[in-house]
């Protein structure tokens, strides 16, 4: 994965296409937006996809729209692809294109030119560019430069080649490309520290840190329609800081949205993507903007344009962590016992294997529990967890200290593993804090907790 305002509103058709109201929104996300509605007897499903979904990467930018009869999947024929698109509240294009086989793809190379410029054969009948063998339809210009979120309405005709013979409504898609903010802040004792907020819904702004609440705030438009929120599965931001910022690297961490403290559950903890930095996620579902919403609502705040991200510092630990293999096929439950964990004592590792889909213990279960400290084992265990748990005892030596990680391997008699991260430091306890295989995977979990 999406950063943005959007604007799901009943739209009055710019093209001159009939108005329609969308029934069931699918698949919103990183750059990708599918809409399912019913129009003059038919039910039609619209596809809008922003390729890549992280303009970093070298890969030829596209936009693809289809359209397809929702009860056959079979794509229509013959239609004509009205399209509005804006990025930052600017329009970007207002322009037609026809399709034969229902399915269009727009070639787009960012330039420095003031202007935007369409190329491709124009249908001077249909007013319409067309895709051939020899010339695809292309977009030059300043678009594509930037990610965030981008907003198209899109009305949709069937034509017989001399005229108009369908007509499908007025569609809106919105699609989201992954955005970077890199921020230089200071820390109490004026050094810099390098920030960063990846964000896969729209831009951020007004990122702050504050070294004397030990807080990071940030804030990013939304539209809190509920309309829009029914379009949304899930709003994903990643705060992401090095890992020897000690003030701020933390057991763990409290998230809020406009003041109204977040569930644990959107708030998470991933050390294991990136070598030398941490990175926090906030995971708000459609179930948790709906919350939000009336949250709000009833503090007299019922119009607000925006979320407000706020992070504070916090030095509790709590239990069980959670962790998913890189399928996403195993979670694993992880306390241990004391919960400071120190040299030359006895220290437990209590572990359960659930199915992530239903929280259902993994009977059954062989695995390898492994503690590694500076890149070396210091302890093993392979045993089979027969009723889904297990647990594990070791003490460290007083010269074993700082950071360790917790890993379970061959998960199963399979590949897959997961891992943990502790910091053993006798002085100041345990911070502890969840590594998982891929950060996306929280993004996953959380989507399918949406119904749509």
């Amino acid at each position: 994965m999406i950063k943005k305002t959007l604007w799901i509103f009943l739209m009055v058709a710019t093209f001159g296409v009939a108005v329609i109201q969308t029934e069931n929104s699918y698949g919103h996300g990183l750059g990708i937006d599918t809409i399912k509605s019913m129009t003059n007897g038919k039910q039609v499903t619209i596809t809008t996809q922003i390729t890549p979904s992280n303009f970093s990467d070298e890969e030829q930018r596209k936009i693809i729209i289809s359209a397809a009869d929702t009860l056959t999947n079979q794509s229509l024929a013959n239609v004509i692809f009205h399209i509005n698109l804006f990025h930052e509240g600017k329009k970007i294009i207002r322009d037609s294109f026809f399709a034969d086989d229902g399915r269009l793809t727009i070639q787009v190379r960012p330039t420095t030119d003031n202007q935007i410029q369409i190329s491709g054969e124009r249908n001077t009948i249909l007013g319409a560019w067309r895709e051939t063998e020899s010339m695809p339809v292309e977009l030059a210009g300043p678009i594509f430069g930037t990610g965030g979120l981008y907003h198209f309405e899109i009305g949709l005709n069937q034509t017989d080649g001399a005229g108009v013979t369908g007509d499908f409504g007025l569609y809106t898609a919105d699609v989201t490309v992954v955005t970077d903010h890199p921020y230089t802040q200071v820390d109490r004792n004026g050094n810099d520290v390098e920030f960063g907020v990846r964000s896969y819904y729209d831009k951020v702004s007004s990122f702050k840190y504050d070294s004397g609440t030990n807080t990071v705030n940030f804030e990013m438009p939304f539209d809190w329609d509920r309309q829009n929120i029914s379009h949304v599965p899930v709003v994903h931001m990643e705060v992401h800081f090095p890992k020897d910022f000690g003030d701020f690297f933390v057991p763990s961490y409290v998230g809020k949205a406009n003041g109204i403290e977040l569930f644990k559950s959107s708030v998470t903890v991933d050390d294991y993507s990136g070598t030398n930095e941490r990175i926090v996620h906030f995971v708000l579902s459609q179930d948790n903007l709906g919350f939000l919403k009336q949250a709000q609502k009833a503090s007299g705040n019922e119009n607000p344009q925006n979320i407000q991200f706020t992070l504070e510092a916090s030095n509790k630990t709590v239990f069980p962590m959670i962790a998913l293999t890189k399928n996403e096929q195993i979670q694993v439950d992880l306390s241990w016992d004391p919960v400071t964990i120190e040299p030359d004592k006895n220290t437990r590792f209590i572990f359960t294997f659930r199915n992530p889909d239903t929280g259902e213990t993994l009977r059954n279960t062989n695995y390898d529990f492994i503690i590694i400290q500076n890149g070396d084992e210091l302890y093993r265990k392979s045993a089979n967890a027969q009723i889904g748990g297990d647990f594990a005892d070791y003490t460290f030596p007083e010269d074993k200290t700082g950071y360790t990680t917790i890993r379970f391997e061959n998960l199963r008699g399979t590949d897959a593993s997961t891992e943990f991260g502790i910091t053993v430091v006798p002085e100041f306890g345990s911070l502890v804090f969840v590594i998982f295989c891929i950060a996306i995977s929280i993004c996953l979990v959380a989507s399918r907790r949406v119904s749509i």
